[in-house]
């Protein structure tokens, strides 16, 4: 059965990695599985050259490249999945992960904490509090000779 036309992988609205800068590795999974284990390939490695890539734009390939630098090995992504005994589901799951990981990275920085200042209101109900507190503990004192 042929696998249907894919025009690339959808990451975000912005991003689509054409399939031509993908390619697949197949090899033997492990773990259990009796002798179907032995011999089919069912375990999918996706890889993906994201410096290369012309997919990317400048801004998100310094991104993406900064953030994923622990992963990378000479700019190159690679997926592995092995947790399901078809190679087809394993194909699938490599390509999610992937959109997963790149969505992830190429995701604009947080804006940072804007810092604030309390009320003068603020400021005097806590003072107000503190004075009350205050009373209440020197009421539990011994009284003074």
């Amino acid at each position: 059965m042929p696998a249907p036309h894919r025009p690339g992988l959808r990451v975000s609205s912005g991003l689509t990695i054409p399939e031509s800068e993908l390619s697949w590795r197949f090899s033997r999974s492990s773990g259990p599985g009796g002798q179907g284990v032995n011999t089919a390939d069912s375990r999918a490695e996706l890889v993906w050259d994201a410096a290369r890539s012309a997919a990317l734009s400048p801004v998100q390939r310094e991104r993406l490249l900064e953030r994923l630098s622990g992963r990378l090995v000479d700019g190159v992504l690679t997926i592995a999945a092995s947790e399901h005994r078809a190679q087809l589901r394993n194909r699938d799951a490599a390509r999610a992960r992937l959109a997963a990981v790149v969505a992830e990275a190429i995701r604009p920085p947080s804006a940072s904490r804007r810092p604030t200042t309390p009320s003068r209101g603020a400021k005097e109900r806590r003072l107000t509090a503190k004075k009350r507190r205050t009373d209440v503990k020197q009421l539990r004192r011994r009284p003074a000779d």
